[in-house]
């Protein structure tokens, strides 16, 4: 298999939060590290200088923004595509692959890049969504996401799909750790109603798929039964969420346990959060595809709750079973609430969703496309090719 220095460029709306996001970055990283160039075409965001520090390059064009003036665009990544001359094009979104796809079809064949697609979420089938599928190789970040491809583009090739899982840092959530004093006196401070009871942690970003609701119907149903627990819904504190957030502290009002609820902005200390919760929550009311907070709380040795559907489900299946309850079964969830707080069985230690093994298995498609599919062709020096570029 190929060894010589690659080129791959990923598209994607922006540097934001978010699964696409991180994945972008870690693959990013990864190429860096392994002495390939990595480039990523987007709208920039928060989380660009970061991407850039870790040896990536940055293109700012708003190829997500979902306007017709985007399809300008193609003609711009075009002529950037041929001046940097990559080995790959990724595309990991949907009106971003669209841009790429049309892009790559207007270079000549013998000099075009290999087009490979992820598809990280349970989009809505149909021609828009369909681009995902279009890629010489197709990744799916779970078993659940192939199925659900393969059930709704049945010509899809199966041979053209690989399951690459996303993944976590074991030294970033390593198993049993506890958080310091120190941070323990910080957070009791600033939540002091979380203090004196089982803590029920659920991260999510504030949209009513997360399942905020059925957390606090959960917390009302413990109270109910005699457990004085307390719930904290990590992250759901956003802008322009402020009439979603009013609404489920209005819910947690007139069940009673407002004055045992916290909801926060997204923050940078989860781990911690994890490790001194009783329960994590995962209670999505729509399929996720993958479920990162699941594999990182179970790699911490923390038990996890959540709905038996979606990446989640499969997940739960597979290292954690008693976590699993239907979906929409509050009577269930509470039963199985009441037995994990009174004598969790213990988790297991994880021996996948490993980020070293998601990146090498990513690392490896690329270079298997590229010796496959082609001769080899010289990538052009780092620098050359556009002043758009940002390192």
């Amino acid at each position: 298999m190929t060894t010589r220095r690659l080129t791959v460029v990923q598209l994607l709306p922006a540097l934001n939060a978010g699964g696409v996001e991180r994945s972008t970055l870690e693959i990013g990283a990864a190429l860096a590290a392994a002495g390939h160039r990595s480039i990523a075409v987007s709208a920039g965001g928060r989380l660009l200088d970061e991407f850039i520090a870790e040896g990536s390059e940055h293109v700012a064009l708003d190829i997500g923004r979902k306007s017709l003036a985007t399809l300008r665009h193609v003609w711009t990544l075009r002529r950037l595509l041929a001046a940097i001359r990559p080995d790959i094009v990724h595309a990991r979104s949907r009106l971003p692959a669209w841009i790429g796809w049309r892009a790559l079809r207007g270079m000549p064949e013998a000099t075009r890049p290999h087009f490979v697609t992820t598809v990280h979420g349970l989009n809505s089938p149909g021609p828009y969504s369909a681009i995902l599928t279009r890629g010489e190789r197709v990744i799916c970040v779970s078993n659940t996401l192939r199925d659900y491809v393969l059930r709704h583009y049945p010509q899809l090739d199966p041979a053209r799909i690989t399951v690459i899982a996303r993944g976590i840092d074991p030294a970033e959530f390593p198993r049993g750790h506890r958080a310091s004093e120190a941070w323990r006196a910080r957070f009791a401070a600033e939540f002091p109603q979380l203090a004196g009871g089982p803590l029920l942690t659920l991260s999510g970003r504030g949209t009513r798929l997360k399942g905020h609701r059925d957390a606090v119907e959960l917390l009302a149903a413990l109270h109910a039964r005699g457990v004085d627990a307390r719930l904290l819904l990590l992250g759901a504190r956003e802008a322009g969420r402020e009439k979603y957030v009013s609404e489920i502290e209005q819910i947690a009002y007139e069940r009673g346990v407002s004055d045992r609820l916290a909801i926060t902005p997204p923050r940078s200390d989860v781990r911690e959060v994890y490790s001194i919760s009783d329960l994590v929550l995962q209670l999505s009311t729509q399929p996720e595809s993958f479920g990162r907070t699941v594999v990182e709380a179970l790699a911490l040795g923390r038990p996890v709750l959540g709905y038996a559907h979606g990446g989640v489900g499969e997940l739960l299946a597979e290292a954690y079973p008693r976590g699993l309850v239907p979906l929409g079964d509050g009577a269930m969830l509470a039963e199985r609430a009441l037995e994990l707080l009174r004598a969790a069985p213990a988790v297991a230690p994880l021996e996948k969703y490993r980020l070293a093994d998601m990146q090498a298995a990513t690392l490896a498609l690329y270079a298997e496309v590229v010796h496959a599919c082609s001769p080899p062709r010289v990538s052009s020096s780092a620098g050359k090719g556009s002043d758009m570029l940002r390192r």
